[in-house]
């Protein structure tokens, strides 16, 4: 409950402008889907993406089935008013991802920026068994690259590289492309994320 407390508190206190991940648009989460070349009809499942703006943007690409999934109910609810009426064309999951019960596997799993919040081995491995159960597909999985912040949000994140992150998920992931990503924040500070993209084998 602690977790869901501190992400509601954040998202009902602050607005857009106020919080370091805010992007108006996801460029290499867009280029990461697109990249996977899915139709349109694919399950695509964005995880953390309350507050965020690429369900919007996988709308207005054609795609038309959209889960997102995030720990606050007030991300969403922000989120949903205001995209008015467009909202009502996505799935919308309030929930912490590691008590996540998917009822349904999805095409790609997107993540930015909610995996390296899990900084326990029990998150990780209730993350792991997620992924490996209901991701069929395709990951595409933003973090904090070893170059970047150890905390965000005054909370501790766990920092990742290629090897690291294609080790975590090599049971059943195959890594493939990884972007390293200079993210501006409404503070014109500078964070320093990677981007890798797998595909189940």
């Amino acid at each position: 409950m602690e977790r869901k407390e501190h992400w509601d508190t954040v998202y009902s206190t602050k607005s857009e402008n106020q919080v370091s991940w805010t992007q108006d648009i996801p460029k290499q989460s867009l280029a990461s889907i697109d990249g996977f070349n899915v139709p349109k009809t694919a399950k695509i499942i964005d995880i953390g993406g309350g507050n965020g703006t690429l369900a919007e943007h996988l709308l207005k690409a054609g795609y038309e089935n959209i889960t997102v999934v995030d720990i606050s109910s007030s991300a969403i609810e922000n989120t949903k008013k205001r995209l008015g009426s467009l909202a009502d064309k996505v799935t919308w999951i309030a929930t912490d991802i590691v008590n996540f019960q998917p009822k349904e596997s999805y095409d790609i799993w997107h993540d930015r920026a909610t995996f390296h919040f899990l900084t326990e081995e029990k998150q990780k491995a209730a993350y792991l068994d997620l992924v490996n159960q209901f991701a069929t597909n395709y990951l595409s999985i933003g973090t904090f690259s070893v170059e970047g912040p150890i905390k965000c949000s005054g909370l501790p994140i766990q920092q990742y590289d290629k090897t690291s992150m294609s080790t975590f998920f090599a049971e059943n992931f195959e890594v493939g492309n990884c972007i390293h990503e200079d993210h501006t924040t409404p503070f014109d500070t500078v964070q320093k994320f990677i981007f890798c993209d797998f595909e189940r084998n």
